[in-house]
């Protein structure tokens, strides 16, 4: 039998780390809204749930990128794919947020309706059955990427490789690596990580081929700090300790390397130079032409990545790929990199709101061509707000916030019998700007599918936690440019 449809206050679109920490913090108000979570897949997770290959992980620290509610009790600082899974789902389970997920139902369809003050939600099973529900308000914990597809590259002679051609994104099961010559296509974090963790799976060889260098940093993957914390005071106090540490280092360094490029990428190099063997081409494989974070610094845990490339089961190579060939990959220049198995870690796709179709009373809404407010309501758009993180920070931090914040507008409608907010976007914030400040591919691909940003507040995305931390908790909600009614 079919399950009736949702009627709610709050409904949560997707069930990967951002929806699992708004539906805690809904799962911890006294007398709150109504809630549940839709979820397209069969388990909770998202991205630790979708992606299996081999060591893939995060690329930020744990004490930030985990729940500032739950410790994080685990030895390493920059964990495994696995264990973030196992935390966030023991986290729902916890907090009781498991028992309201509904999944296998894919949102297609959000339309708002302003004579009733809410949303129909239309989602669709795997079986083709559609459910329709509704929900004063929608949360969508969707993130910005596709999680049907990853960008493929059309390499050209795909149907000659005798080999496999895998994309990372689809990691097939069982997928044999021992004793195989592999090239990594690519240079971003997936490739970063994929090639020590092939090398540990017993591959005989792997080649991480990029078209230009991206810059690498070695840390450490356990925190001597955090470990004195742990012992020395209770587990939340200690994890507030340990995650305000990080958060004040990581605005530091990233704002050092932003404000100083040149010395940047001097002790960038001064440190890649310090692990690598004597000798080892670091300016050819390792020295961007751009200025760090116009792209995310890649991050090697423990420096696993210049450890392989130090033994002589692993290299890079930077040229650009003419054809694949039956015996692997051949290059511009001539060369052939021999390979069995070909892995195109060649970049996500950005897609918002899942790919679902938005529309306000009827009419459409081109996502692309609104402005976002406080990073997470869009223009004109009422009872709608996005989880979206940060790009020089873990995801989990903007997440959080978000979610504090939508709480706190839902408290302050709520003394007042209020049911709709709309930001309204009236030019004064400024010239648009992308959305996302980075160089890196996938961004420049995608940013004609995303909102836009502003010059000025509230329309401007700061990359800063402090500064949003100060903001969410001190701005008023009635600011006059969200409109209360």
């Amino acid at each position: 039998m079919d399950p009736p449809p949702l009627d709610v206050d709050v409904l949560v679109v997707g069930a990967g780390i951002s929806g699992i920490d708004v539906a805690c913090r809904l799962a911890q108000e006294t007398d709150g809204p109504t809630w549940a979570v839709l979820e397209a897949r069969d388990s909770v997770g998202g991205t630790w749930d979708l992606f299996r290959y081999p060591g893939v992980r995060a690329d930020s620290d744990i004490y930030t990128l985990g729940f500032p509610f739950r410790p994080w009790h685990g030895p390493t600082s920059i964990p495994r794919g696995e264990d973030i899974l196992r935390y966030v789902r023991d986290t729902a389970h916890e907090y009781g947020v498991t028992g309201r997920v509904h999944h296998g139902q894919r949102v297609t369809r959000l339309a708002w309706s302003g004579d009733e003050a809410c949303w129909t939600v239309t989602a669709r099973r795997s079986d083709g059955v559609v459910l329709t529900h509704r929900a004063r308000y929608v949360y969508l914990a969707t993130g910005y990427y596709a999680y049907d597809s990853g960008h493929v590259v059309d390499l050209p002679g795909r149907e000659d490789l005798a080999g496999d051609l895998v994309h990372p994104q689809h990691w097939p099961a069982g997928l044999a690596v021992t004793g195989r010559r592999v090239v990594v296509v690519g240079s971003g974090a997936t490739a970063v990580t994929l090639l020590p963790a092939l090398v540990e799976e017993g591959a005989e060889h792997v080649t991480m081929l990029q078209r230009s260098p991206g810059y690498v940093a070695a840390l450490p993957n356990t925190d001597r700090l955090a470990d004195l914390a742990r012992r020395a005071l209770p587990a939340a106090a200690a994890h507030h300790a340990i995650r305000a540490k990080n958060v004040a280092l990581g605005t530091l360094s990233y704002r050092l390397l932003r404000r100083y490029p040149e010395g940047g990428r001097r002790v960038l190099r001064r440190r890649l130079v310090a692990r690598l063997p004597d000798g080892y081409p670091v300016d050819t494989h390792f020295a961007p032409t751009y200025d760090p974070w116009d792209q995310r610094v890649c991050v090697a845990p423990d420096g696993d990545l210049l450890d392989a490339l130090s033994t002589d089961r692993a290299e890079v190579v930077t040229a650009r790929i003419d054809r694949l060939v039956p015996e692997g990959v051949r290059l511009q220049d001539g060369r052939v990199l021999p390979a069995d198995l070909v892995v195109t870690a060649t970049g996500l796709r950005l897609l918002l709101a899942g790919g679902a179709d938005v529309e306000v009373d009827g009419r459409a809404v081109d996502l692309a061509a609104t402005h976002v407010y406080r990073g997470c309501m869009l223009s004109d758009v009422p009872n709608l707000v996005l989880a979206v993180g940060y790009v020089n920070a873990s995801w989990t931090l903007r997440a959080d916030l978000t979610a504090r914040w939508f709480l706190a507008l839902w408290r302050h409608q709520d003394r007042r019998g209020q049911r709709v907010a709309v930001p309204r976007w009236d030019g004064s914030g400024g010239a648009d700007r992308p959305l996302l400040d980075l160089s890196s591919g996938y961004v420049r691909r995608g940013a004609h599918l995303l909102p836009r940003q502003g010059e000025r507040a509230p329309w401007r995305v700061v990359q800063s936690y402090v500064h949003d931390l100060v903001t969410t908790r001190l701005a008023p909600v009635d600011d006059g440019v969200l409109e209360l009614r």
